[in-house]
């Protein structure tokens, strides 16, 4: 692979590349900022009256169950990057608060498959709105080539965390 094709794959620069896109002080404060409102703040949103009983975390658990087809709870701990015992502690409380069914597969008995109830399909809803709107607040007044370099910049940060810490 060429240098420029394995610097653009792994964010990587050159010397003189890397001045020009180190961060001032106030940008890296900016996006600091932005991260640390990312974490407390969503979790303060998505936990309304409706949803006072779970944690951020089990929305996430939700999120990562969805709401098509039954999941395997083996699919659901590596999407989340956690073992399956850590999942099934989680598993455990959201289904006695009614949010999640677990049942074994027909087809293979030693498969545990998970999908949310009526109400854990309205906390995913709930979670997906908050999404959007966040979504909808960061492309405000950007005509298209500036949310295509914001989507691109995002892409770079997410590439920069897929690989950071494997």
């Amino acid at each position: 692979m060429k240098e420029n094709e394995t610097r653009e794959k792994t964010g990587s620069h050159t010397q003189g590349e890397a001045s020009e896109s180190v961060l001032n002080a106030e940008q890296s404060a900016t996006l600091t900022r932005l991260f640390n409102n990312i974490i407390h703040k969503e979790e303060k949103a998505v936990i309304s009256d409706d949803f006072r009983d779970i944690s951020g975390n089990d929305m996430h658990i939700i999120e990562a169950i969805g709401i098509d087809e039954p999941r395997s709870m083996s699919a659901v701990a590596k999407d989340l990057h956690v073992t399956v015992g850590t999942l099934t502690i989680a598993i455990n409380s959201l289904v006695k608060k009614g949010y999640v069914k677990r049942v074994r597969s027909e087809k293979d008995r030693r498969v545990v498959l998970i999908s949310l109830m009526e109400k854990g399909k309205k906390a995913y809803r709930h979670h997906k709105e908050f999404h959007e709107a966040m979504v909808n607040a960061a492309l405000t007044d950007l005509d298209k080539e500036q949310a295509q370099t914001l989507i691109r910049a995002l892409t770079n940060l997410d590439d920069f965390f897929q690989t950071y810490l494997p």
